[in-house]
């Protein structure tokens, strides 16, 4: 774990120090950004028919119980994306939010299987969603990375052919990931196509230990052989786990309101973002699909910080955490470092 001196933030401070500092982002879904003004902007440039009347009716529809019923409105919502202009505008409405949360680097998640299902060629998804990234890094100060994510509800099969349609593109991504409904799809159903992406050099993260039990996480790390475990908050449930991810360093990329928005905690003050850093996890905060779960970045801390009680020192290691646990660079690593320790400084 990284260390560095004891932040002293006045307790008053902390809200506008969470806002301020700089982080990095490793778990957003850039469909689940797609907000309910912009789902209708598109549909209406498109002439898509969604089954809502309003804004508004959309809105008031974001009322989920597990991740079954938000992922049915979630592809409902996904249905509106028809060009490559679309691609690139809800990415780059995410990473104007993004900048403004002082989010500096995102690894963006993206489902090609919920549009090339529609006939939307995987093409014109990730040059429009690689666009987007390109102009945020000279227009917004943002360094965005895109990791494409494999469904699993789907077979293996179809992995491997969303793979093959990628292939043109692979300059245009770092990474594959694994996502969609966890309970009864475990990592290792996936295991051949996450052998080949390995094999293409690609990194690798998965979905494991949201809903599902601590054996996924297993899976994911064993089988799967993945680098990053996404939410992981199941973990605390198995002691021995607990300890493989802290000396083996697996970031956990948790995501606090989207977690309380699927009852996966009844209530945010019961987060276990706490126990995770206290047994020395690399436990980061993100998003997930914050137009859905409601809140960005900074409304994941300032919430989650407010209900739970964790302090200056927590901010400063997960913000760190953010940074060691994302694909850039050392040098990079090390820049983003120095920002973050400056800041937390100014706030002395």
């Amino acid at each position: 774990m990284a260390k560095t001196k004891d932040w002293n933030v006045a307790a008053e401070r902390l809200p506008e120090l969470l806002r301020r500092m700089p982080k990095a982002e490793l778990h957003i879904h850039i469909e689940g950004s797609l907000e309910p003004e912009l789902i209708f902007a598109m549909a209406a440039r498109n002439r898509v028919a969604i089954p809502y009347s309003s804004v508004e009716e959309l809105r008031s529809a974001y009322a989920f119980s597990n991740l079954q019923s938000f992922l049915d409105i979630y592809y409902a919502g996904a249905s509106v994306l028809q060009t490559e202009a679309d691609f690139r505008d809800m990415a780059w409405a995410y990473l104007e939010r993004a900048a403004a949360d002082n989010v500096v680097h995102a690894e963006i998640f993206f489902d090609p299987q919920t549009h090339t299902v529609r006939g939307v060629d995987m093409g014109i998804v990730i040059n429009g969603l690689h666009r987007a990234c390109t102009e945020a890094r000279d227009a917004l100060g943002v360094d965005a990375s895109l990791i494409l994510c494999f469904l699993r509800h789907l077979s293996e099969q179809e992995a491997f052919e969303t793979l093959e349609a990628a292939m043109p593109y692979l300059g245009k991504f770092i990474g594959v990931g694994l996502d969609s409904s966890e309970l009864g799809h475990p990592p290792e159903k996936f295991a051949k196509v996450f052998a080949r992406c390995r094999e293409l050099g690609l990194h690798l993260v998965a979905h494991a230990g949201e809903e599902g039990p601590p054996a996924y996480v297993w899976a994911a790390l064993d089988v799967l052989k993945v680098e990053r475990i996404d939410h992981g908050v199941q973990s605390t449930k198995d002691t021995a786990l607990m300890k493989r991810l802290a000396q083996d360093r697996i970031p956990l990329t948790v995501c606090p309101l989207s977690n309380l928005k699927l009852c996966v905690f009844p209530q945010l003050a019961q987060h276990n973002l706490r126990e995770l850093l206290d047994a020395g996890l690399v436990a980061t905060v993100n998003s997930d699909d914050p137009a859905y779960f409601g809140g960005y970045m900074n409304e994941n801390f300032l919430q989650t910080f407010a209900a739970t009680g964790l302090g200056a020192q927590h901010a400063w290691q997960l913000a760190r955490n953010s940074f060691d646990a994302s694909f850039i660079d050392a040098a990079q690593k090390r820049r983003y470092a120095d920002l973050l320790d400056a800041t937390f400084a100014a706030f002395e």
